[in-house]
C-alpha cells in the first residue's frame, strides 16, 4: 500500500510537472548554500572537504565526480529541471563552464559552510558573505553577456535556491566551546535567524525576488550523529531533531514576516524536515533497506576523502541506501524529497 501511494504521488508529480514547465516564467536557478546544495565550488578551495573523487559521482552522467557530496544528482538539479531548465546546475568555480551556462543556472554554494561566518572557518571554506559576492561578479558578467536590461529581467525572475544550517549546528556549536560559551541553543538559533535575514535582505537588494528556503533536516538521525550516539544504541539523536523542527519553525515565521515585509517577495518555506524523517524512519515505504549507515565504506562516519575508491566496504547498490556517505543522503533520497517539493514550487513560481 505504501509503495502504491509513493508511485501515485510520482505520477502527480510528473503530471504537475509536464503542467507547469509549459508555462514557467523561471529564466535560471541560482543556489546559495552548503554541501546540501553545491555542485563543485569546493574543488578549487584549499579545505579537506572536497568529493571531486570517486566512488562519488559514480551514479552521475558519466560516471564522474563533479564535487556533488553524492553518488549521483542533488535536489537543486532536479528542480532546474523540473522547470524545464538543465538537468545539472554547474558550480561558479568550475572552469568547465562560462557565463553562457550560468545564464540558466549556476551554483554558489560551498560544502561545510552556514549562516555563521565561523563555521565556514572550521574547514575553510566559503562563507556566506563570499557566496554574496559570486552573486554581484556573476551579475556583472551576465549584464556584459546578454546585456543589462536582459540581466536584470533574469535576475529578477530567477529561482533562488537557499539551503544552509545544518553545519552550523553539527560542525560548529555541538563541537567547539566557542559559540556554547556565548550562546545557549535558543540563542543561537536566533543569532542564525539574524543572519539568514541579512543575508536574505541583502540578495533581494541585489534583484532576488523568488526565494525556495530550505531549513534543518533530521540531523539527529544522520549516520555520523547515530554512530556516535553509543549511549542511545545508535538511535537519531532527537536533541538535535528538536533543534531543527524549533529553528525550522523561527524560519517559517521569518518567512512570513518578511514576505510582509518587503514588496514583491515571494520567499517559500521549503521544509523537507517531514519527507526526510519519513524516509529515515518508514524506509521501506520508499524502496529503501538500509537508513543507519550510509552506503560510502563502513557507512559511520566517513565522508570527503575517508570516502574514497579503494574502501573495501562500500555498497554496489546505493538505491537501497537512505544515505551515501555519513552526512549525505544518496542521489535517491534527494529526488525523493526534491519530487516532494517540486509540485509546491512549481504552484508558487511557474
Amino acid at each position: 500500500m505504501a509503495n502504491s501511494s509513493y508511485t501515485s504521488g510520482l505520477w502527480l508529480t510528473l503530471l504537475l510537472t509536464l503542467f507547469y514547465t509549459a508555462k514557467a516564467k523561471i529564466p535560471a536557478v541560482i543556489v546559495f548554500g552548503d554541501s546540501s546544495v553545491d555542485s563543485g565550488n569546493n574543488n578549487v578551495m584549499q579545505t579537506v572537504l572536497k568529493s571531486n573523487f570517486r566512488p562519488y559521482g559514480r551514479d552521475f552522467e558519466g560516471g564522474r565526480p563533479t564535487g556533488r557530496f553524492c553518488n549521483g544528482r542533488i535536489p537543486p538539479d532536479f528542480i532546474s529541471e523540473a522547470f524545464g531548465l538543465k538537468p545539472a546546475i554547474p558550480a561558479y568555480l568550475d572552469p568547465a563552464y562560462n557565463i553562457q551556462d550560468f545564464a540558466t543556472g549556476v551554483c554558489f554554494a560551498s560544502a561545510g559552510t552556514g549562516y555563521d561566518n565561523a563555521t565556514a572557518m572550521v574547514l575553510n571554506v566559503m562563507p556566506l558573505w563570499k557566496e554574496v559576492e559570486m552573486f554581484k561578479d556573476y551579475q556583472n558578467k551576465l549584464r556584459a553577456h546578454v546585456g543589462v536590461r536582459k540581466a536584470k529581467t533574469i535576475v529578477r525572475q530567477a529561482l533562488y535556491l537557499l539551503s544552509l544550517g545544518t553545519n552550523d549546528f553539527l560542525e560548529n556549536y555541538y563541537t567547539f566551546p566557542a559559540r556554547r560559551a556565548q550562546f545557549t541553543v535558543k540563542q543561537y538559533e536566533d543569532f542564525l535567524l539574524g543572519l539568514a535575514e541579512t543575508f536574505i535582505r541583502k540578495i533581494y537588494a541585489l534583484g532576488a525576488r523568488k526565494m525556495s528556503l530550505t531549513g534543518l533536516p533530521p540531523m539527529g538521525c544522520l549516520p555520523l550523529e547515530r554512530a556516535t550516539n553509543i549511549m542511545g544504541h545508535n538511535d537519531c539523536v532527537e536533541l538535535y531533531n528538536n533543534v531543527a523542527v524549533e529553528f525550522n519553525g523561527k524560519l517559517q515565521s521569518m518567512a512570513t514576516k518578511l514576505n510582509k515585509e518587503l514588496r514583491g517577495l515571494k520567499l517559500f518555506n521549503a521544509d523537507a524536515y517531514n519527507i526526510f524523517h519519513d524516509i529515515v524512519t518508514k524506509p521501506s515505504s520508499f524502496g529503501f533497506e538500509v537508513t543507519s549507515v550510509a552506503c560510502c565504506a563502513t557507512g559511520t562516519f566517513e565522508m570527503s576523502y575517508l570516502c574514497n575508491q579503494d574502501n573495501p566496504f562500500t555498497c554496489s547498490d546505493a538505491s537501497k541506501f537512505v544515505f551515501w556517505d555519513a552526512f549525505h543522503p544518496t542521489e535517491k533520497t534527494n529526488k525523493i524529497i526534491a519530487d516532494h517539493l517540486i509540485p509546491q514550487l512549481l504552484s508558487t513560481f511557474a
